[in-house]
């Protein structure tokens, strides 16, 4: 299925049934009253986070969509039926924004969370509510109230862990190919990724994460150059990003490392010209195609030099998968420590946090 990671759309909730206003007229009944009901309320639409559906493709081709108005009240107190509620289903990881003013109305980043996008009309009141001691004959009705419209813009950002970045032909689709289920194209030119590629990396029966392949950045990528400045906001819900460089060079008269602290300084500038919190993300070094240069301890410690790299530094070959394991170990490892503090700073925003007594560890073991 292609993917699409942005949609406008048009809704349109249902209006309120209007209020009847009848009088009761049975024979032997003098003085029926009011027996006008109410209107039903119009349909309202719902927009559900749905972790089945991947791609915003749908809405590509249905842009409006449109709620039944609720019934109107008839005699005999009977009240309007109300209208269907209409439920679009959309990818987790989708953000609702307003067409018209750019405001951010709802983030949908969890399973089967659900945002009302247009509410449907309240219907109107017969004249059955209308009546009193010195109203016995109330002609007073009121009609269904307008259901809301809206032109919304969704844009969808892919929830991954892990984020992988770099040039075009850096390697990106193969180390994701290789270590996750994953299967993106691959070819030996530029841009052969156009979409964003998710894949899960299992480490172990019971620990995975999900790792994302996006287009190559470019130098002026925060500008609009190439395509990778389209995608760059799937980016924004990672933990870490993985900054792949080619410490590889096929003309033997340029540097490999010179060449690769130039196209890591760039990728890195892109990143701070287009969001400063994603500058400041974590990141890791992955220095791809060592099985292509003499000296790998060299090159990875010449470019450290280069860069005054203090983080994280890894050396791969994401063809031949040299390097690639330990990489997902590590990442794992660090994965979990984060969402384990995460929890725990969530437990104590809530008040459920418990903090463990070293006394009651049944994990430890006392010398006799």
């Amino acid at each position: 299925m292609k993917f699409v990671d942005e949609a406008t759309i048009e809704v349109i909730a249902g209006k309120g049934g209007n209020g009847a206003a009848s009088f009761r007229r049975e024979k032997f009944i003098p003085k029926g009253g009011p027996d006008g009901g109410d209107g039903g309320r119009g349909g309202s639409i719902y927009a559900v986070a749905d972790r089945n559906i991947n791609t915003l493709v749908d809405f590509r081709f249905a842009r409006l969509h449109r709620a039944k108005n609720g019934e109107n009240g008839r005699g005999s107190d009977q009240y309007g039926a109300a209208a269907a509620d209409i439920t679009l289903r959309v990818p987790v990881g989708t953000t609702i924004f307003d067409a018209e003013t750019g405001e951010q109305l709802f983030d949908l980043d969890r399973h089967n969370e659900r945002a009302t996008l247009a509410a449907g009309g309240h219907g109107g009141l017969g004249n059955l509510h209308f009546k009193s001691s010195t109203n016995r004959a109330p002609r007073q009705f009121t009609p269904g109230q307008e259901g809301e419209q809206r032109k919304l813009k969704l844009e969808l950002k892919v929830l991954a862990d892990v984020g992988l970045l770099g040039l075009p032909n850096a390697g990106k689709s193969t180390l994701i190919s290789k270590v996750s289920n994953a299967r993106p194209k691959i070819a030996d030119y530029p841009f052969t990724t156009l979409h964003p590629n998710l894949g899960v990396v299992r480490t172990s029966p019971s620990h995975s994460f999900v790792i994302a392949d996006i287009p190559g950045l470019i130098e002026g990528a925060s500008e609009g150059a190439g395509l990778g400045h389209l995608f760059l906001r799937h980016l924004s819900r990672t933990r870490v990003l993985l900054h792949l460089v080619d410490v590889s060079s096929p003309d033997p008269s340029i540097d490999p490392v010179d060449q690769a602290a130039q196209d890591a300084r760039a990728i890195a500038e892109e990143l701070r010209l287009y969001d400063k919190d994603l500058y400041e993300k974590p990141r890791w070094l992955v220095l791809n195609k060592l099985d292509m240069v003499e000296d790998p301890d060299d090159v990875k410690q010449r470019l450290c030099d280069a860069l005054d790299w203090t983080g994280p530094v890894f050396g791969i070959s994401a063809l031949t998968g040299e390097g690639a394991q330990e990489l997902t170990w590590r990442l794992q490892e660090w994965l979990d420590a984060e969402r384990e503090q995460a929890n725990i700073a969530q437990d104590k925003a809530d008040g459920s946090y418990i903090a463990e007594d070293p006394r009651f560890d049944d994990t430890r073991s006392d010398s006799v």
